[in-house]
């Protein structure tokens, strides 16, 4: 429930005082608050994952929503687009941030090239940013950052959340998502629409445009294609779809089960995106033995042998998609193949193995103390 206006505010004023008066005896930078965007979207579950990592590795961690009302603490947020903002940059936090897509230049995203301006004038406000591939590496550095202050720590995968599929769990999930266990299922995961609405207009970095291409193309020589969509704002691609008359659903996944069984259900997941930080659909298909086809963007360049563990084409090569899609329809040996070596990788990556990469980048947030009576 929102509260009016007129509540809301001596609501939070209220909130502060008592959040403050908790908070006066913690000494200063001695605890951890992982701040996302509060849509309810991928970064808040970066921000939820970020407070596992960071207990499992002994810190103190403090709810998010508190970090506006106190002072002096260790705070990473993992948006830099919220991170880049004033009221973070003039607080008096130490601030982290995850900086892991954004080209400055792109048409149609001017927030990428603020950004990197923003960041540009204030490289010295920042103890640590996490980047996932070389090409944000690269842009970070040319914004003045320390090169010490940036870590190399990819976006990782919940093992026990994504299991390893079989046919059982493919009829199963198809048969829970009412998905005609005939169909050829091609899946696509993400928000691709701007705003957080119908997403009518596509959010062209994301590539649903080539996704629509691609589906299009495949549509020619699989009849049987169904295409399995989760993720808010599809509008655009909803749209194309019922244009092309090609069958599809797209459903709500509320938790991690259930985007789990959405990718159970599939016979290929496509990632058609133009700009990526990861995406986390890579691993978590590969984590649930999803065969995957995707355009060589973000840490697919770096995690990925292509051909070996997934196939992997240029970026907007919307007939190198459907190709390679089609393939697999065609080749159990090789979707076999890439499921085995797939898993082999996201087991690579699973969250609990980055613990070392992230309590470095925490280390240097965090001024470590024994706990006292302040906790």
């Amino acid at each position: 429930m929102t509260l009016p206006r007129a509540v809301a505010a001596p609501a939070r004023v209220v909130a502060g005082r008592l959040v403050r008066a908790r908070a006066r005896a913690w000494p200063a930078h001695s605890r951890v608050f992982a701040v996302g965007e509060r849509t309810g979207w991928s970064v808040d579950e970066d921000a939820r994952q970020l407070e596992t990592t960071a207990r499992r590795c002994g810190y103190e961690v403090a709810p998010a929503r508190w970090a506006r009302f106190v002072d002096r603490q260790a705070v990473f947020l993992t948006s830099h687009f919220e991170a880049l903002q004033l009221r973070w940059l003039e607080s008096t936090h130490r601030l982290a941030t995850a900086y892991l897509h954004g080209r400055p230049g792109t048409p149609g995203s001017p927030e990428f090239d603020r950004a990197f301006e923003t960041l540009r004038g204030h490289a010295d406000r920042f103890h640590g940013i996490q980047v996932t591939h070389a090409e944000m590496h690269d842009l970070v550095l040319a914004a003045g950052v320390d090169p010490s202050r940036v870590l190399r720590i990819p976006i990782g995968v919940d093992l026990e959340h994504f299991p390893l599929g079989d046919a059982a769990t493919r009829a199963r999930a198809r048969a829970e998502l009412e998905i005609p266990d005939s169909a050829f299922v091609v899946g696509s995961f993400q928000k691709d629409g701007v705003g957080w609405e119908e997403g009518l207009e596509p959010k062209l970095v994301k590539g649903p445009d080539v996704l629509v291409a691609a589906l299009s193309r495949i549509k020619a020589d699989a009849p049987e294609l169904f295409v399995l969509l989760t993720g808010p704002a599809r509008g655009y691609v909803r749209r194309e779809l019922e244009r092309l008359a090609i069958p599809y659903v797209n459903v709500r996944a509320r938790d991690r089960p259930e985007l789990a069984r959405a990718y159970h259900a599939l016979d290929v997941y496509v990632v058609p995106s133009r700009q990526e930080g990861g995406p986390k659909a890579v691993l978590e298909a590969m984590a649930t033995g999803t065969p995957l086809v995707t355009t060589s963007v973000g840490q697919v360049t770096e995690i990925v042998s292509p051909g070996v563990d997934a196939l992997v084409v240029d970026v907007e090569d919307a007939d190198g998609l459907a190709a390679r899609a089609l393939r697999l329809r065609e080749d159990a040996t090789l979707c076999s193949g890439l499921t085995l070596a797939g898993r082999g990788v996201a087991e690579r990556y699973d969250y609990g193995l980055l613990d070392g990469a992230w309590g470095e980048l925490l280390g240097r947030l965090v001024d470590r103390r024994e706990r006292g009576d302040g906790r």
